[in-house]
């Protein structure tokens, strides 16, 4: 169903980050993404209240300038927007929905911004009661990653109504390099999840190919070279090579720490899976890459970057 009401992508180029109205932000999920996200909404000028279930998290961002509130219903007191990137569909729901959610305690007239990446359904099921409240709700779950959040370079696929959605670009602009509206509620997620599909399928085979050419004695930075001057160029052979020591700035380098969990991208992956099951679109490399960081998963590396696939395909090949 989804595939038929999603409209075209389009890119919006950037403008001014003012806004006289919407300057009192609530952001819920000060994480690894949501911490950095918040904090360069505050660099932009946002008078932004924070509100997240770890005290360590609060701490971290009290540091930035965010103020921190004891829950949802007192982080969204007088709140202009609201902002949140969360972990799963259920706690999306209930942030949203619950007795002691948004929906019930942010004021009329609000905007609500989710760019947690859950379920297309979820953000469906959330405009119709946001609307009947009285207030806007847009999905716009994010791509680039830590290091995006980091320098405010993340790209936005937003799903909901075109005036929610320029509405919310000073505060998109604030965190992000490029906004997309792709069409109405759930829109962006499935954008999202499509992204994310690949992204999963072109690092594995990014890790399966170079860790192929090293084993037949290739030297690692001239197949790296080769690869990014080549038809096999792409994100992952330049910015996120799964070889350590060939990029600076890629996990890799970082003992994969610092970037997209492998188990984020599991759970990318099974909601894609789920996606393409409901509108019965085949998937074989995506039922492939899931496996595989499933199998990463299950030998406890689950918090390491999803490039760490390059470990498990370097070990099995060794034992041969």
């Amino acid at each position: 169903m989804a595939a038929r009401t999603i409209s075209r992508c389009f890119v919006v180029s950037t403008r001014s980050y003012s806004s006289k109205t919407d300057k009192n932000v609530a952001f819920l999920g000060l994480g690894n993404m949501g911490g950095y996200m918040a904090a360069n909404l505050v660099k932009k000028g946002f008078n932004v209240r924070g509100y997240d279930p770890s005290k360590d998290a609060l701490t971290a961002a009290s540091k930035n300038g965010i103020t921190g509130a004891t829950s949802i219903a007192a982080a969204v007191d007088g709140a202009d927007v609201v902002v949140s990137i969360l972990p799963s569909n259920k706690v999306v729901l209930d942030a949203y929905l619950g007795k002691d959610g948004v929906v019930k305690h942010v004021p009329k007239g609000s905007l609500l911004i989710d760019s947690s990446t859950v379920d297309p359904n979820v953000p469906k099921q959330i405009f119709p009661v946001a609307t009947e409240s009285g207030v806007g709700f847009i999905d716009a779950p994010v791509s680039g990653g830590v290091m995006g959040a980091q320098n405010a370079t993340l790209a936005f696929m937003v799903g909901g109504n075109k005036d929610d959605f320029d509405r919310s670009l000073p505060m998109l602009q604030a965190m992000g390099a490029k906004h997309f509206h792709c069409g109405g509620s759930g829109a962006g997620q499935v954008a999202k999840l499509s992204n994310n599909m690949l992204m999963g399928i072109t690092g594995m085979a990014t890790a399966e190919c170079m860790n192929m050419g090293i084993k037949m004695g290739l030297d690692p930075k001239v197949l790296l070279d080769v690869l990014n001057n080549s038809s096999a160029r792409s994100w992952s052979t330049e910015v996120y090579c799964p070889v350590p020591g060939l990029v600076p700035t890629a996990p890799s380098s970082r003992d994969y720490d610092g970037g997209f969990k492998n188990e984020l991208m599991v759970k990318d992956l099974e909601l894609a899976s789920s996606m393409a099951l409901g509108i019965r679109s085949p998937i074989p490399l995506g039922a492939v890459a899931t496996q595989l960081y499933r199998i990463v998963q299950s030998r406890g590396y689950g918090q390491k970057d999803f490039s760490f696939i390059y470990q498990l395909l370097k070990e099995e090949a060794a034992k041969k």
